[in-house]
């Protein structure tokens, strides 16, 4: 079978886009590895990590800033509410709106989860020089933003 050829500038697109997916996956798998070891998972952790630096947060908005839907983070919260993590507290004037934040037992794990995960971001990201580190965050947020946006 013969192997699809594309010009110059579609290889150049797909060689990227194929070390970018594949950096971002196995440095996330690194870099996440541990939170396991606190029986938590990944969409758990992100929504301990928002409460801990933003603090209470309704359900909608912890979902804009972990990048899921609000339907999906129903079960996460429950879980972690059940687990005595975090507290959703309905609003008395509006009742479809819950607050949600973390108990002491959330903010004591969380804030030992993150010191750690912190250590293994510094340690990850020590491959790359300070302005390295500046230029893949600027791409990064380049890419974030869309070619479509940049048009307008």
């Amino acid at each position: 079978m013969k192997r699809k050829t594309y010009g110059e500038s579609e290889e150049r697109v797909l060689q990227t886009f194929v070390k970018l997916l594949r950096g971002t996956d196995s440095f996330t798998t690194r870099t996440h590895k541990h939170i396991a070891e606190f029986n938590l998972s990944l969409s758990q952790f992100q929504v301990l990590e928002v409460l801990y630096h933003l603090g209470t947060l309704c359900q909608k908005e912890i979902a804009s800033k972990v990048l899921k839907t609000s339907g999906n983070l129903t079960t996460v919260i429950e879980n972690l509410s059940k687990r005595n993590l975090v507290v959703r507290q309905q609003d008395e004037d509006d009742r479809r709106y819950y607050s949600i934040r973390l108990t002491p037992q959330g903010d004591e794990l969380i804030t030992k989860v993150f010191s750690e995960h912190l250590e293994i971001l510094v340690s990850e990201m020590s491959v790359l020089s300070n302005e390295e580190q500046e230029q893949l965050g600027n791409l990064c947020k380049k890419l974030g933003v869309g070619a479509t946006k940049q048009l307008v």
